[in-house]
């Protein structure tokens, strides 16, 4: 053979089974030149010391094509000692069939003065193995010099076409895209073909970047994931902890999609925290792996690859054997909780113990950190431990210890009363606890209970509130449901959501964000984007504003529209829509996550707080009018029974409460048996109440009475509030599930993301379409079939929840508000997923889009509430 200058005088390692294409490139190279051909019993090729001394001091081996995980079997100290070493027999060392080892363990590997050619070969099945070819030079070998850079893929064989395409199939000199493979006059026939048009091209699901005109391996289809928010090549981080010097060989996992495990084989027996350090060191935190897992050697396929499935078991094994390990006492198990609090916070590991009173939250902790952190104690204590997730979100880590002691070690005493500890906010409180309806003293009587303001209130989610309107909301730029007649009938109040068209699906021109859609014939649509942001008003709240807005306008006098929101600065603050001019403050008892309900009477606006206070304010100055005492903080936002004048609301202490404003009484109060984080829904028709919990349970509600009328376990905790229409009614789930419940109770479908769902969803008033976001950094649109319309890609995890409504420059057009936690805003059009604008606000954002007109309110981290105008919109 030309390239490797094969003479009768070499010999030929039969390295592939029969069963792999490259096999044929080894018996016919052997057969062509003359030269010897050495095949060897699978017994021999097991065990890598044997196999070494076979080939190169029996045989003498002058030229091995293998793939990488086939050479990393001999583990480094061999590879240099022997293999790769100054005086090896071997010539040509061709590696193919997986990505190239980077430039740094490949120089690792060779022993001073070794001359051995080594050549990167890259092909595939479908174009006959080879297809291109590289040689490392050996001035790049021999250089001192740390490479980053990955190796080039090289040169096409005679007769080979390469291509590089983007996502719209065009081919591509310079950027990102995937490999495809053919010939003019070169073609290989799969499975049941039976013609193959010459110069036909295979796509190889191979990513590559084109730089200068060389092309650059990126990774595997198969191989990028999308982690915490973060798209990832798992081979990156394979070889990042290859390039550790302790490590003799490794590969990397994505088990069951959800877990990065590392396994590796070590030169010594290594502390785990010291490879997880040196890992930190070199990788971003969305590619530290969950698990790190010690093996004697790498098993890999009859074709010389790792094999993914064997590595499975292996840590399915791992994960039984940790979990039958019993702790040794209360001290290890304070030992253990300690690190992995440092560990998932990402806080150094140095000796000084995590003070008693420390909470997650106020250390670093979000949500998503909090689910990893019970997991991981769940699978240290081998149980699960009924209520963590909440002592987790607001208790201290002693708190959390003594909480975990009374599952894992029930017979032992405490060395700390739980009891004092989360109830330590709340210990003045004199409330009775048992019973449905519990009843508190009216301080003052209401004196404007009988009049009645006629108002538009609206909400996240695209939820709309018309209270005795008279004026037909299309005039204001919303549509009426049809579900609602007999409500106005009855009460003149109608709940509104914007009607949204049957969706199809979208692709962006942003190459940042990606939209998946296409038109009816297959082919790519790609628009413009056709609409502007800009800051109308911007007012400063002290603190970082998680809540989301209320928006309140007057039947009567719409340009006194009011919004409302609250802050982590303790302030609730009402600020006029259109100028931004604040018309009042008031400064509450804690922290201000909720948001905002207003009363049916349009007279006071209803807010929880972190102080475990329900705030009762007059809408029109702040004043505080009543407050109603839970047992720890409420973070739910309430909800109004537009029939009765009922508002529905949950707590952290694991309680859902009716409250009557107007006689200054609790209706009833109901044991959830766990925190209630997401905010009740009401249907009307069926008249239920809807909770869901951080235990997993979603729970319909009598909302008259309390009583239960049934529940369902999601299995994992409910962050997502529920959001029902005429028939269904859906939530998202820490699984990264989207749920689908008839209002008997029934499963009707689950529609499954990469990430956990914290987004509630959003319907379209005509009920065909819900939207909703995910960790994944998709924003979703599914019909009420459970099936996918279509599916945007943002730039970081999708938190709030989107918000439907109609383009107020266009009237026929409907619109999708979103928000990422990067403090981007995504319009999109709702029927399509494509995009029509994108804007930075300048800090997180977990506060969910609201949108009146042409005006979107939203809460920012960077301490303020924006308005920002929708401006232009081309015509068609």
């Amino acid at each position: 053979m030309v390239l490797f200058e094969i003479t009768q005088d070499d010999v030929l390692f039969l390295a592939s089974p029969l069963t792999f294409d490259p096999s044929v490139v080894e018996i016919f190279v052997a057969l062509s030149s003359g030269a010897s051909l050495l095949i060897v019993p699978t017994s021999v090729k097991v065990i890598p010391s044997k196999l070494a001394a076979v080939l190169f001091s029996h045989h003498r081996v002058t030229v091995l094509q293998a793939t990488p995980t086939l050479l990393r079997r001999f583990g480094s100290q061999l590879i240099k000692s022997t293999v790769l070493s100054t005086s090896t027999s071997l010539r040509v060392l061709a590696l193919g069939g997986e990505a190239f080892p980077s430039l740094t363990v490949l120089k690792s590997w060779r022993g001073v003065g070794n001359k051995t050619q080594i050549f990167n070969i890259y092909g595939i099945t479908e174009v006959s193995s080879w297809a291109t070819f590289y040689r490392i030079p050996e001035k790049t070998l021999n250089s001192t010099l740390k490479c980053e850079l990955p190796v080039q893929l090289g040169f096409p064989l005679l007769g080979t076409v390469v291509e590089v395409r983007d996502t719209d199939g065009f081919a591509i000199q310079e950027g990102d895209g995937q490999v495809f493979l053919g010939g003019r006059n070169r073609v290989c026939f799969l499975d049941d073909e039976v013609t193959v048009p010459l110069g036909t091209m295979r796509a190889t699901g191979d990513f590559v970047t084109v730089k200068d005109g060389e092309i650059f391996f990126l990774g595997r289809k198969d191989s990028q994931i999308k982690r915490h928010g973060k798209r990832l090549n798992i081979e990156l981080v394979q070889q990042v902890a290859e390039g550790l010097q302790e490590v003799e060989s490794c590969a990397v996992t994505w088990y069951n999609q959800e877990k990065l495990i590392l396994f590796m084989v070590s030169k010594n027996d290594l502390v785990k925290d010291y490879i997880f350090e040196e890992l930190q060191k070199h990788l971003p935190s969305h590619a530290i792996p969950d698990e790190l897992v010690l093996i004697d050697s790498l098993p890999f396929t009859s074709h010389g690859k790792i094999d993914v499935s064997e590595l499975n078991k292996i840590y399915l094994n791992y994960i039984n054997l940790k979990s039958e390990c019993k702790l040794n006492g209360k001290e290890e198990l304070w030992e253990k909780l300690q690190h992995l609090w440092k560990s998932i916070l990402s806080l150094s590991e140095d000796p000084l113990r995590i003070p008693d009173e420390s909470l997650f939250l106020n250390s670093g902790g979000d949500s998503l950190k909090s689910i990893r952190l019970l997991n991981e104690i769940e699978k240290l204590v081998g149980t699960s431990v009924p209520g963590l997730l909440e002592i987790i979100l607001n208790s201290s880590i002693l708190e959390i210890y003594n909480h975990i002691v009374q599952t894992v070690f029930p017979d032992e005493d405490l060395t700390f009363s739980k009891n004092y500890a989360t109830k330590r906010k709340f210990s003045d409180i004199n409330q009775e606890t048992s019973g449905k309806s519990l009843h508190q003293n009216s301080v003052m009587p209401l004196n404007c209970d009988k009049k009645i303001n006629a108002f538009i209130a609206l909400s996240r989610g695209g939820q709309i509130l018309s209270v005795n309107t008279t004026r037909p909301l299309t005039k204001l730029g919303h549509c009426p449901s049809a579900c609602s007649s007999d409500l106005i009938s009855q009460t003149n109040t109608q709940n509104v959501e914007s009607l949204n068209p049957p969706a199809l699906s979208g692709k962006s021109k942003d190459p940042s964000c990606v939209a998946e859609f296409f038109s009816e014939e297959g082919t790519p649509v790609i628009e413009a984007e056709k609409m502007e942001l800009c800051v109308r008003w911007m007012s400063d709240t002290g603190k970082c504003v998680d809540a989301s807005p209320l928006v309140v306008i007057p039947a009567v006098d719409k340009s006194s529209a009011t919004v409302y929101i609250g802050s982590h600065s303790h302030r609730m603050m009402a600020v006029d829509l259109y100028s931004g001019k604040v018309k009042w403050e008031q400064i509450l008892g804690d922290r201000v996550e909720s948001s905002a309900c207003v009363s049916k009477c349009g007279n006071f606006i209803v807010v929880g707080c972190y102080n475990g206070l329900v705030y009762v304010l007059k809408s029109s100055s702040g004043e505080k009018y009543w407050t109603f005492t839970t047992e720890d903080a409420v973070k739910s936002s309430a909800t109004m029974d537009p029939t009765t004048g009922l508002l529905y609301i949950g707590s952290h202490d694991q309680h859902a409460y009716a409250l009557d404003i107007y006689k200054k009484k609790c209706v009833w109060k109901l044991k959830c048996g766990a925190t209630v984080f997401s905010s009740p829904c009401l249907s009307l028709t069926p008249h239920h109440l809807y909770f869901a919990t951080l235990g997993g349970l979603l729970l319909a509600v009598n909302p008259a009475t309390g009583n239960r009328i049934w529940k369902h376990s999601c299995g994992k905790p409910l962050f997502s509030s529920p959001r029902c229409c005429l028939q269904y009614i859906c939530i998202g789930c820490v699984d990264g599930n989207l749920l689908c419940f008839t209002h008997f109770g029934e499963q009707v479908w689950q529609f499954c993301t990469s990430e956990p769902i914290f987004s509630s969803p959003c319907t379209s008033a005509s009920e065909q379409e819900i939207f909703f976001g995910s960790h994944d950094c998709f924003i979703y649109c599914c019909n009420t079939k459970g099936h996918l319309q279509w599916k945007f890609e943002t730039t970081s995890r999708v938190y709030s929840t989107p918000f439907n409504f109609h383009n107020y420059n266009r009237s026929d057009e409907m619109l999708l508000a979103a928000a990422s936690t990067d403090g981007k805003l995504w319009i999109l059009e709702s029927k399509s997923g494509q995009l029509q604008s994108v804007y930075r606000l300048p800090g997180e954002v977990f506060s969910s889009p609201v949108v009146w007109e042409s005006m979107l309110i939203i809460g920012c981290r960077n301490n303020y509430v924006y308005c920002l105008d929708l401006l232009g919109g081309n015509q068609k």
